[in-house]
């Protein structure tokens, strides 16, 4: 396969705002790609060259890549920077500057070529590796056309902004590798326990949905996580879970999957990133407390103060997530751990087994050990008990709690969000003040005192059932004077010249954004909206939901993807639980 032809449909991708038509585009795809060479094509749509999980990254500088912009096209790296200046985009500056300089192509690039030359490039490390590396993407670059000197520079740069989610390259294959939809819960079943979107890809075209079967739990591949929902009362918590539950402290901490083998220990964020050099102390706590050889457990990260040994926010923890100095800051913020559930132990996928029985593994194989142990816990069938230990769990410095329902079919749904484990945290007690997750899509220049940053962002919500952003309100509040300067330089990566076809909105920003960066923002109530598309039609014909005087509360919410965020059906019924109280 040429990569012209991927470069193209990345062009027509891009340029639409029809998610119909971006899914279309996307099988087409993968359709000429063929069994040899999907699965390679399948991470270059994401813009990386592995999963998550494998830690191998292009992670070239920006000024790198004018070096090699310059190289390619006999440019002055001066010129090329003036150019970066005026488009904000170093896609588009080498697309310019390969169409002002333009040179011979002897012989079309393939995506393999493009593949390993990206590779190649990830992988080379050590004396004079940079210099080597503005070489190779200048020797590729001299190879390609226009276009696909566009694509490259995005991707090495990490800003190819696309926006393909892993759920829409799931309807692709099922579509055209699987027969149609009735194949979609069986491949995403497989990429669920895999977290390996390319290697599920290659198996299906290859063998079909047969070929999935072979998918199981890997110690070293991360399990996509189950997620929860929310509700505001026991009672509505104990109607949802068939009159019993389960409680478990919910820490204000990073959630962590643990692989062990052997001696072998593995961090994965519920990113799926590797993180296990971050938490040297977090991989000692776990090699000391998990007695079984091999297993994959699931805990809470939390920091804590080294001097008076209590809980800290989860914004005090996220400054362990670093490259450097990971010595003094395990020092300064050292991290408690918390076990909560066992997906495998002892080459036994148990996944696939009802919560309960989960615990029972999971309390044979953790032996608890000073700032390791087992989450905090009750089982309970009575409303008044589980507020008495929510009231507990807040008194004891956590977020609130998570029930879980205990009954014969609560499996671990992995990749999935569903009322078998439900949140009920501090703030949604009260009206005014919950939080919720919203996503950034877009954005307004800001006048007079924010003049030359952002003076408000466009949010969103994610819909799961169609698998889109809805927006719900402009943030403009909370920002510190840092916060305002950095966002522009945060946002950058995810910034686009249209709609992303993913994005439903009425409103038009001056900026539109890949949806990427996720905020936790606090409101005054939820509000009917002509303006927002979020439960639009729900409750009034043309007007949607939105979030009344939303300020950001200072957390980042870089451990979660934007599917993570909050729902649209968490929005709707925040907003019907507010007019029952009304009524």
């Amino acid at each position: 396969m040429e990569f012209k032809k991927l470069a193209e449909d990345f062009s027509k991708i891009e340029s639409t705002t029809k998610r119909i038509a971006m899914t279309d585009y996307l099988s087409d795809i993968l359709r000429q790609a063929g069994p040899d060479i999907i699965g390679k094509v399948v991470y270059l749509i994401q813009g990386k060259l592995y999963p998550p999980f494998v830690g191998i990254e292009i992670g070239m500088a920006e000024k790198l890549a004018i070096r090699s912009v310059s190289i390619a096209t006999g440019i002055s790296p001066e010129d090329i920077t003036r150019s970066l200046r005026r488009t904000g985009d170093i896609g588009n500056t080498a697309y310019e500057e390969l169409l002002a300089a333009p040179h011979e192509i002897k012989e079309p690039l393939t995506v393999s070529e493009v593949y390993g030359a990206l590779d190649k490039i990830a992988r080379t490390s050590g004396s004079g590796s940079t210099e080597a590396k503005i070489n190779m993407l200048a020797d590729l670059l001299r190879r390609a056309t226009p276009l696909e000197a566009k694509y490259i520079a995005r991707t090495v740069t990490g800003k190819l902004r696309l926006g393909v989610a892993d759920m829409t390259v799931l309807d692709a294959l099922a579509d055209v590798y699987g027969g149609g939809r009735l194949a979609r819960p069986t491949i995403e079943r497989a990429y669920n326990m895999t977290s390996d979107l390319g290697a599920v890809s290659e198996a299906v075209a290859k063998g079909g949905v047969n070929a999935l079967s072979g998918f199981k739990i890997t110690v070293g591949k991360p399990i996509r996580p189950m997620l929860a929902e929310r509700l505001k009362t026991p009672q509505e918590i104990l109607a949802k879970t068939g009159g019993e539950c389960v409680a478990e402290y919910k820490y204000d901490g990073e959630r962590v999957q643990i692989h062990k083998k052997g001696s072998e220990v593995i961090l994965f964020s519920r990113r799926l990133e590797n993180i296990t050099i971050q938490y040297p102390d977090v991989v000692e706590l776990a090699k000391n407390t998990i007695v079984a050889d091999t297993a994959i457990v699931e805990a809470e990260i939390v920091a804590i103060d080294p001097e008076t040994g209590e809980m800290r926010p989860f914004q005090e923890l996220m400054r362990r997530r670093r490259k450097y100095g990971i010595e003094e800051m395990t020092k300064a913020f050292p991290a408690s751990l918390f076990y909560f559930d066992c997906l495998y132990a002892g080459g036994r996928d148990l996944t696939e087994i009802p919560f309960l029985k989960r615990r029972d593994e999971l309390t044979q194989i953790i032996k608890p050990l000073g700032r390791a142990k087992l989450v905090e816990y009750t089982l309970t069938v009575d409303i008044n008990q589980l507020e008495e230990f929510f009231e507990k769990a807040i008194q004891d410095g956590t977020e609130g709690i998570i029930c879980k329902a205990i009954g014969p079919g609560t499996y671990y749904e992995a990749g999935s969000r569903g009322w078998l484990w439900i949140k009920y945290k501090r703030e949604y007690r009260s009206e005014m003040t919950d939080t919720v997750d919203l996503v950034v899509v877009g954005a307004y220049y800001g006048r007079g005192k924010r003049a030359g940053v952002y003076g408000s962002l466009l949010t969103a919500i994610y819909s799961p059932e169609t698998d889109t952003f809805k927006t719900i309100t402009r943030l403009g509040a909370g920002f510190t004077d840092k916060d305002l300067a950095e966002l522009p330089k945060m946002l950058e990566p995810y910034k686009i010249e249209n709609r992303h076809p993913r994005v439903d909105a009425k409103e038009k920003p001056d900026v539109w954004f890949v949806q990427g960066l996720v905020l936790e923002v606090i409101g005054a109530e939820i509000t009917l909206s002509p303006l927002h598309t979020a439960g639009l039609d729900r409750f009034r014909k043309g007007s949607g939901l939105a979030i009344r005087f939303p300020r950001f509360t200072g957390r980042y919410r870089t451990d979660k993807s934007p599917e993570d965020a909050t729902t649209e059906q968490e929005i709707i019924e925040m907003y019907e639980s507010r007019l029952h109280k009304v009524a």
